[in-house]
């Protein structure tokens, strides 16, 4: 039997760890390799380390056909299902995966819309196919942040920083979180660092990760806290009349404000020389 090994589906889903993979090798030389390599024609689909495992030691295995694939987003969509499904995938794992769903069927084209006169027609043709044989049910999209979150069995809140890390995370601070070094919120907030900064505090170690995080968040508590602060200022400066706040990149403004300055002082120093008059007067007359 030939079997094709594709280093694009091999890496498709994060690799065992060494220890997770010596553990499956033991199980495997004890009890022999209990589930079938699942093949797409000659390419193999599912059980890479199994049939490494098996190949290197001479040791029997069995094999079974998947014959709903269609083509190669519906492998990938296969496995990314296979491995949503089993407890030993980490949060971080299953929420790439879950986003990874999303992008591919956001790719395929909607399908069309069914007559209704045809329904009865198209149940009894699906009916008379072989169960191997039918054609894959049609995805719904992963439309929400909440639709993907359901299918990861994780919250919207921890989507949302899988998504930071993924978009602006060093390489060495995303395989911190896949090792579980760093916790998936730590690391969303340390993705808002510098590429630099970020390999820094992964280097310092766990404890250096655990400060670094605390400190952007304690920043960014204080740019929020001197802005409200800031905000309360604005919002007790009058809008109009004296000591009102001015947009100074309008000329226009800045002029009328000075004009409306220069009138007070002027209003001020006749006030002051109608008093020194009357002081004068009163002065003469005594």
């Amino acid at each position: 039997m030939n079997i094709t090994v594709l280093d694009e589906l091999r890496v498709y889903i994060d690799p065992l760890t060494p220890d997770e993979y010596a553990a499956l090798e033991r199980s495997i030389l004890a009890e022999g390799c209990r589930d079938a390599l699942v093949l797409w024609g000659e390419i193999l689909v599912d059980g890479h380390n199994r049939y490494s495992i098996c190949s290197k030691h001479g040791l029997p295995f069995q094999t079974v056909q998947n014959t709903r694939f269609q083509s190669m987003e519906d492998v990938h969509l296969w496995m990314i299902d296979q491995h949503l499904g089993r407890r030993s995938v980490s949060d971080f794992q299953r929420g790439v995966l879950a986003l990874r769903k999303k992008e591919i069927l956001a790719k395929r084209p909607k399908p069309l819309p069914t007559p209704a006169a045809d329904a009865a027609d198209i149940a009894a043709a699906a009916d008379a196919l072989a169960p191997s044989a039918a054609p894959p049910e049609p995805e719904l999209r992963l439309a929400s942040r909440e639709s993907i979150a359901k299918v990861a069995r994780i919250s919207s809140a921890t989507v949302a920083q899988i998504e930071k890390i993924q978009k602006a995370a060093a390489p060495e601070l995303v395989e911190a979180v896949k090792s579980g070094t760093v916790s998936i919120s730590a690391a969303a907030t340390l993705a808002a660092l510098p590429q630099e900064e970020q390999q820094a505090a992964v280097a310092g170690g766990k404890k250096e990760l655990r400060e670094a995080a605390k400190r952007v968040r304690e920043s960014k508590s204080g740019s929020r806290k001197k802005a409200e602060a800031e905000g309360s200022e604005l919002a007790e400066t009058p809008s109009t009349g004296p000591g009102a706040a001015v947009d100074v990149s309008d000329p226009a403004l800045l002029l009328q404000r000075q004009v409306e300055a220069l009138q007070e002082e002027n209003a001020q120093l006749k006030a002051r020389v109608a008093e020194l008059e009357a002081q004068l007067l009163a002065a003469t007359r005594g």
